[in-house]
C-alpha cells in the first residue's frame, strides 16, 4: 500500500506533477486547482506537464514552478522515453492528472511516482492508486471546481491542506499591466482609452458551438442600441481571433462597418501569452465556450459566454472561473435543440450584457472619484 511522506519541517517541499495536457480552455480551468496547491503550507514545488501550445501560458502562471513539455500521444518512442526519463529525474512525490489518460497513468507508474491521483473514469484508472469518483459527465459542478476538489484531496493525502480557498482572480496581474495593454492597443488602433472596450471572439476553437456571424451582428447592434438608450457612451468593439480564425473575424468586422458600427481587429500578437495579456485591456469579453473566454475568466474580467445545452457542455460545467458578479452565460432554452443557438434570446442577452457593463463601469467611476 502506498504511503505519503510526512512533512518533517517547514523546509520540506513536496514535489508535485500536475497534468492537463489538452486544450487551452481546459488548461485555464486548471489554474484554480494550481492556486489551491500553492496555498498549502509549506507551499509545494509544482510542475506541470503541458503541450507546447499552452506552455507559454504555463510560464505566465504564478502557481507554477516548472514546465515539462509533453510531446503528445503521437510522439515517437524516443520522445516518450525522454519524457519518462525526465519524470524519473524529477523524483515527484505525487502526480495529479486532472484528466486521466492511459499514457499519462502509465508514465507516472513507470516513473515510480508513489502517489498518483486522478478522476475514477474509464480503464485508465488502473494506473492510479488514488482515484476520486466525480462523475463529471453529469455536469453537476463547474469543471474548475472538479479540478479544485482533486487538488484538495491530494493536499489532504499529503498532510498539507490549503490554509484557505483561493478566490478570483486566478491570474492576478501586476499593477499597471492592464493600463499598459490599453495604451498599447490605443496606439495600434487609434482608440480612446476613456471609452469602454468590448472584446468579442467570434471563433469556435474548432470544437465549441458558437453564435453565427448573423447572430453576433444582431447582438452587437442590440447592445449598442441599449447603451445609447441609457445615455451611455458607445463602446469600442475589438474583435479577436485565434489561428485560422482571422478571416471570420474580418468578415464580421466588415459587416459591422457596413451597418455603421465602429469595430477593430486586435492586431496579431507574438504568441498565445502575448494574446492573453492583451485581453486584460477589455472592459467586458464576449465569446463562445472557448479558450479565450476562459483566459478572460482567469483574469476575473466581466464575461458573457454562449453555450449549447448539451449535457457535457452546459454553462454550469464550463463556467468561467471569474467571480459570480462578473459572469453571464446564455444557452438555448430547454425546449430547443441542444445545439440550436438560433433559439437564444439575443435581446435578453444584450440587456443583461449592457446591465453588467454599466454596473462595472459605475464601480470603476466610484473608485476613481473616491481615490
Amino acid at each position: 500500500m502506498t504511503t505519503t511522506a510526512a512533512v518533517d519541517s517547514d523546509e520540506h517541499r513536496h514535489k508535485l506533477l500536475v497534468v492537463r495536457n489538452d486544450k487551452l480552455g481546459d488548461f485555464m480551468l486548471a489554474w484554480p486547482a494550481l492556486a489551491c496547491l500553492k496555498a498549502a503550507i509549506p507551499s509545494p514545488h509544482v510542475s506541470v506537464l503541458v503541450p507546447r501550445y499552452t506552455a507559454p501560458l504555463a510560464r505566465c502562471c504564478p502557481w507554477v514552478d516548472e514546465i515539462i513539455l509533453d510531446p503528445g500521444d503521437d510522439a515517437d518512442r524516443e520522445a516518450q522515453h525522454d519524457l519518462l526519463s525526465r519524470l524519473r529525474e524529477g523524483r515527484f512525490d505525487a502526480l495529479l492528472a486532472l484528466f486521466s489518460t492511459p499514457r499519462v497513468g502509465w508514465l507516472g507508474w513507470r516513473a515510480g511516482i508513489p502517489l498518483r491521483f486522478a478522476p475514477a473514469t474509464k480503464w485508465a484508472q488502473v494506473f492510479y492508486n488514488r482515484r476520486i469518483t466525480q462523475r463529471r459527465s453529469r455536469s453537476e459542478k463547474p469543471e474548475y471546481r472538479y479540478n479544485m476538489e482533486l487538488a484538495e484531496a491530494l493536499l489532504v493525502a499529503l498532510g498539507t491542506p490549503a490554509a484557505s480557498t483561493p478566490a478570483p482572480p486566478y491570474w492576478p496581474l501586476p499593477e499597471g499591466i492592464r493600463e499598459a495593454q490599453r495604451e498599447r492597443i490605443a496606439d495600434e488602433l487609434g482608440l480612446d482609452t476613456s471609452r469602454s472596450w468590448l472584446f468579442l471572439h467570434p471563433g469556435s476553437g474548432g470544437s465549441a458551438v458558437n453564435l453565427s456571424s448573423d447572430q453576433y451582428v444582431a447582438l452587437i447592434l442590440a447592445i449598442d442600441g441599449q447603451l445609447v438608450e441609457r445615455e451611455q457612451p458607445r463602446p469600442a468593439w475589438i474583435l479577436t481571433a485565434g489561428p485560422g480564425e482571422e478571416e471570420a473575424a474580418q468578415l464580421l468586422r466588415d459587416r459591422l462597418l457596413a451597418v455603421g458600427l465602429e469595430s477593430n481587429l486586435l492586431p496579431p500578437r507574438q504568441g498565445v501569452d502575448d494574446f492573453a495579456l492583451s485581453l486584460a485591456a477589455a472592459d467586458l469579453f464576449i465569446a463562445g465556450s472557448t479558450g479565450p473566454l476562459h483566459i478572460a475568466g482567469c483574469l476575473d474580467l466581466p464575461t458573457a459566454g454562449f453555450y449549447p445545452s448539451r449535457r457535457s457542455s452546459t454553462p454550469l460545467r464550463w463556467q468561467t472561473c471569474n467571480c459570480a458578479a462578473h459572469r453571464l452565460a446564455f444557452c438555448p432554452p430547454a425546449e430547443a435543440g441542444e445545439r440550436d443557438m438560433d433559439s437564444i434570446d439575443l435581446d435578453m442577452a444584450a440587456s443583461s450584457i449592457s446591465d453588467l457593463l454599466c454596473q462595472v463601469l459605475g464601480q470603476v467611476q466610484a473608485r476613481t472619484s473616491g481615490s
